[in-house]
């Protein structure tokens, strides 16, 4: 059985989240000797494909030493298959631009609106579907929220707002309470829900502040948490999502199926359980969003069905994630 890491609540820490972002590693051969590969520069491509490694040191700590294979490594170090240009791979790979409904939000689905709150993020995933996306341009915490929240106010439909990004936790407590201020008034939002992988990479950000607003929205309150291999959650990330928890949020984690990083069904057995040990039900493993730079982790759905049977075979359904597929003008997700 796998149990959770003692989750004592987070201890003070001598920097905050935001020192803990700033000294994240942005150099692949800082990670490279960080990771004890620091004489594998055959590993690194000329460039990084016009998108800069970001990675916390905490995440980094959790790498397997001297494997250039490790499961973490892999996520984060970009790799000369970036460049190649693959048919059927995009820069928009699910249609973001075309569900536009105002300034920084996508309306794709009924009942449902999403947020692009921010565009920074403390992890830069070489899979991201979004790697390509303009955040300059389409921010919705810019102007105070205006533009999102005029658009949810002429829509009664909404019942749902999700925060997305970029990462929605790169910004402030007190710009998210802004946003909540401006939901005050629109009663048909009944349901916050927040994509981050703040939790996992630096969970530091789930901090007293952040809690203390959290507990007290009078939404119903979702975080969906992004992690894909069972080595991404320490004891740390265990203490992130008890708090969570105690502030009344229904934790759940969505994965992105990759080739060479969790395409095993010994690996997504173990990542289940160990996210329900940490109180995090399985949620969506997703097939790799076709954006450009990223088919060198793409597994096919023949191999992705097989391995979800496995599951089927080890776990109790309750832990084994439905395998989904995003399409461009789809109204939700598509079942495999």
């Amino acid at each position: 059985m796998i149990t959770a890491s003692p989750h004592a609540r987070l201890s003070p820490a001598a920097t905050g989240w935001r020192e803990l972002w700033r000294d994240a590693i942005t150099d692949p051969a800082e990670l490279l000797q960080a990771v004890g590969l620091g004489d594998r520069h055959d590993l690194l491509p000329a460039d990084d494909a016009g998108f800069a490694l970001r990675v916390p040191r905490g995440f980094v700590a959790r790498m397997r030493p001297r494997d250039p294979a490790d499961p973490l490594l892999l996520q984060v170090l970009p790799q000369a298959a970036e460049h190649d240009h693959v048919a059927g791979y995009a820069i928009d790979a699910v249609g973001d631009m075309a569900a536009k409904a105002g300034h920084g939000l996508l309306h794709k689905y009924d009942g449902r609106a999403l947020l692009i709150a921010s565009g920074s993020c403390a992890i830069n995933c070489r899979y991201c579907f979004r790697r390509h996306f303009p955040y300059g341009e389409e921010i919705a915490a810019a102007a105070q929220w205006r533009d999102a929240l005029a658009h949810l106010r002429n829509d009664p439909s909404i019942r749902e707002l999700i925060l997305s990004g970029g990462d929605p936790l790169a910004l402030a407590t007190h710009k998210l309470r802004e946003l909540a201020e401006g939901l005050a008034d629109l009663p048909q939002v009944i349901r916050l829900r927040i994509h981050s992988r703040l939790p996992v990479v630096l969970p530091e950000r789930i901090d007293d502040e952040f809690i203390t607003w959290l507990a007290a929205l009078p939404l119903q309150k979702v975080m969906v948490l992004h992690a894909n291999h069972a080595n991404e959650i320490d004891a740390g990330v265990d203490a992130a999502c008890a708090r969570l928890r105690d502030a009344g949020v229904t934790v759940l984690n969505q994965s992105v199926l990759l080739r060479g990083v969790n395409d095993d069904a010994d690996a997504l057995t173990t990542l289940s359980e160990r996210l329900f040990a940490a109180g995090v039900l399985p949620y969506y493993l997703h097939q790799l969003d076709r954006v450009q730079g990223a088919a060198h982790f793409e597994v096919d759905d023949a191999r992705a069905l097989a391995l979800v049977e496995a599951l089927r075979a080890r776990l109790p359904g309750y832990l084994v994630p439905k395998l989904v597929r995003e399409v461009a003008g789809d109204t939700g997700k598509r079942p495999l």
